[in-house]
């Protein structure tokens, strides 16, 4: 008699487990963040986000920090040595991965509330987790947050879309004072 093989549902959503589902993801990234936000005060720079994700070469947990004037390749590499200890002790993460701090960037991410209000009449790309009228990518320019609902005007129409369906937004080529300063 043959056996019939049964697949497991879970297992096609998430083939290398639980531990690799979009929830557990964004935990990680949000204990991360409780942790750097402190520190990062301290040391005078802004938290800009965090992201864990998995790429090519393996988990990584990426962090972008900022401060008026800029952020050096020195300031990279002192957040990344404290960063390293803080993680080592405070946060417990099941698979292996790569911490790397980074300025923003010309495609500064868009990670928090303010950030919508904050680069307002700059042009973001923005991908939500479901579609909002219809599709899941924009890109246009920023026109602000009001009570939980971004506002981007795309072709002469303004899109609504909730900040809690967002999961992932950048700034367009953004050429404001935070470049990474290179040491000379």
């Amino acid at each position: 008699m043959k056996k019939k093989r049964i697949k497991n549902k879970d297992k096609r959503k998430h083939p290398r487990g639980a531990s690799f589902s979009l929830e557990y993801l964004k935990s990680v990234a949000g204990k991360v963040s409780d942790l750097a936000t402190p520190l990062l005060d301290d040391e005078g720079f802004e938290l800009v986000h965090v992201e864990y994700q998995r790429e090519g070469s393996g988990r990584i947990l990426r962090l972008y920090i900022d401060r008026p004037g800029g952020v050096s390749l020195d300031d990279c590499v002192s957040i990344s040595r404290q960063m390293g200890d803080l993680l080592a002790v405070h946060l417990e993460i099941r698979e292996p991965y790569s911490l790397e701090v980074s300025s923003p960037g010309s495609n500064r991410p868009l990670g928090k509330e303010s950030d919508f209000e904050k680069f307002k009449g700059f042009t973001a790309r923005i991908r939500t987790t479901q579609p909002v009228d219809g599709q899941k990518n924009f890109t246009g320019i920023l026109l602000g947050i009001s009570e939980g609902i971004v506002k981007l005007s795309m072709n002469d129409a303004t899109v609504a879309i909730p900040f809690h369906c967002i999961a992932r937004g950048r700034v367009v080529d953004y050429n404001g004072e935070n470049k990474c300063l290179s040491q000379t």
